[in-house]
Formats: C-alpha cells, sequence, structure tokens
C-alpha cells in the first residue's frame, strides 16, 4: 500500500490557452479534475513544488490527496504535459478514484539485490531490464508506489519473466499470463568479446571487435 502523499491546489475560474499561459508566467500550473459522481474542475497548483513532487515515483502511480482550497480529495495522476526542452509542466490531468472502485494503472519496476547475484558479481555478465513497469489492477487502498523484483538469484543466461514477479496483496495483472503472454523482465547475457589477431589480416577482410556492453537497466 502507498502511503499518503498531499498536493496543494487552486480553484480557478479562467479558461482558454491565454488564461493557462498567464497561469505559466506566473509559476503555475493549470490542470483539471475529473471523474468521480462530481463534474470536472478546472484547477491550478504552485510549479515548484509540484516539479519536485513529479521527480518521485510515486507521482505517477499512488494516491494522491489534493487539497483544492481546503477541501481535499483522493486522485490518480493521468496526464501530464511536459514543455519540449525547459523544465516545465505544461499541464495536468487528475481522476477522482473511489474506495471501492478498481484502478487500472501502470506502476514501476524496482530491481533490487542486482549486485549480490552470481551474474552481478561475474565481470562476464550483463543484466538488463526488459520492463520498466507492469499494467496492474487493484482497488486504491492496495495500489503499491512500485513493484520490487529481487535478482538476487540470477546466474548468467537467466531470464525472469513475467510470472516470476511476486506481486504485493491485492494486486493483479492487468493481462493474464499464458504462452502468448509472459514477457521477459530481467535478462543476464554473457558478454562476449572478440579478439582480433595481431596477424594483417589478409585482402578483403575487416578485423573487428564484437562486444556485447552494458545496456543498462
Amino acid at each position: 500500500m502507498s502511503n499518503e502523499h498531499t498536493l496543494k491546489a487552486y480553484g480557478r475560474k479562467d479558461e482558454g490557452k491565454g488564461a493557462s499561459r498567464r497561469l505559466r508566467h506566473a509559476g503555475r500550473i493549470p490542470a483539471v479534475v475529473y471523474g468521480g459522481d462530481s463534474a470536472p474542475a478546472s484547477i491550478e497548483l504552485d510549479h515548484e513544488p509540484t516539479w519536485l513532487a513529479q521527480q518521485h515515483d510515486w507521482f505517477y502511480a499512488s494516491i494522491i490527496s489534493l487539497n483544492v482550497d481546503g477541501k481535499a480529495e483522493s486522485v490518480l495522476l493521468r496526464d501530464m504535459q511536459r514543455h519540449p526542452y525547459k523544465q516545465l509542466i505544461m499541464h495536468l490531468d487528475f481522476q477522482r478514484v473511489k474506495a471501492n472502485q478498481k484502478l487500472h494503472v501502470k506502476v514501476p519496476l524496482h530491481f533490487i539485490n542486482i549486485d549480490k547475484s552470481p551474474a552481478g558479481k561475474s565481470a562476464e555478465a550483463t543484466v538488463t531490464s526488459e520492463l520498466n513497469d507492469l499494467d496492474i489492477v487493484c482497488l486504491p487502498a492496495n495500489l503499491p508506489e512500485f513493484i520490487e523484483v529481487d535478482l538476487g538469484a540470477i546466474k548468467v543466461g537467466d531470464t525472469v519473466h513475467l510470472s516470476d514477479v511476486k506481486l504485493p496483496k491485492g494486486v493483479e495483472l492487468a493481462h493474464a499470463i499464458d504462452d502468448a503472454h509472459n514477457p521477459a523482465v530481467a535478462v543476464a547475457r554473457a558478454t562476449k568479446e572478440e579478439v582480433v589477431d595481431d596477424a594483417a589480416p589478409a585482402a578483403g577482410d575487416v578485423p573487428a571487435i564484437k562486444e556485447e556492453g552494458d545496456k543498462g537497466e
């Protein structure tokens, strides 16, 4: 279950592109809250604290207590528009959530204990992540900020599949696992290196070193 996180917001009446530009120039972010039993509402948030908050995983996969002019409601971030090159949030969409209604959301994966694994200790292996998040379904109270994948036992040549991931209580995958849908989550590959002979290559031959480096997580 995720921890409680709070964002402060303010109601707004001005609409349109011009109003949104004025808000951004004033250090505010235009946003909207929709869903539930209430009509969509236009709001605004202070940019600096929101920018700091969006650097954490919980901002994208946690129930947020949105305090709008002193009235709190539980929401989930559904969309965020960023400026193409400035450190600027252009717009946010929040969805109201109900305690008794299941959510469909993507949750980030955190890989742990790689350095303790046989593959992680080997200089001749590279452990790579193949998935960054999972599509899950759960009630708001069971929504995790992230899901841990323990790679402490991974060996060179091993592949950890989706079916190997242990889900928290009350959390299920949005799509069933079967022969056609059981993707790799992490892979430990041997690092291959071909040593080139010092002798001059024959005519037409081009010497090369084939190497599979660390692709990172």
